[in-house]
């Protein structure tokens, strides 16, 4: 059901990020009233190839950027973003890789730490895929 926020309405449902292929069977990110869900965001590019294969920054980053093109879609502003999931399946690879994911972090978040969430997975669904990452926002006006 649409709604007004700040004189622009908006609606509940999809949010569909330009450029992307349009997902099947489920959605990249979606609006429910005030909230923003951004799913987990793998490090596929925009024709849903893996990038950095076996290169956790490389993937981390691309992942991450993901995660802001979604919220760029729905003009949600980092600021907002309350909780970051990020799944990993070596935490050694997060943990010796820390300054590129410090980096890209900064890329797409800037200095915006929300409450974040760190958790070791046995597998991702991509093959070679090494981090997910999913973020929740709060856009009341």
């Amino acid at each position: 059901m649409p709604f007004s926020m700040g004189g622009v309405v908006v609606s509940d449902g999809p949010v569909v990020v330009p450029g992307w292929a349009k997902p099947r069977g489920y959605s990249n990110g979606y609006r429910a009233g005030n909230t923003v869900f951004v799913a987990g965001q793998i490090a596929w590019d925009a024709q849903q190839r893996l990038v950095g294969r076996g290169d956790f920054g490389a993937q981390f980053r691309q992942a991450i950027l993901n995660v802001r093109a979604v919220l760029d879609a729905e003009r949600v502003p980092v600021a907002r973003v309350g909780r970051v999931t990020v799944y990993v399946t070596d935490k050694r690879a997060y943990l010796e890789s820390l300054p590129a994911v410090g980096a890209a972090w900064r890329e797409a978040l800037g200095a915006h730490y929300p409450a974040m969430s760190l958790v070791q997975v046995a597998d991702l669904l991509e093959e070679g895929a090494m981090v997910e990452i999913e973020a929740t926002a709060d856009v009341s006006p």
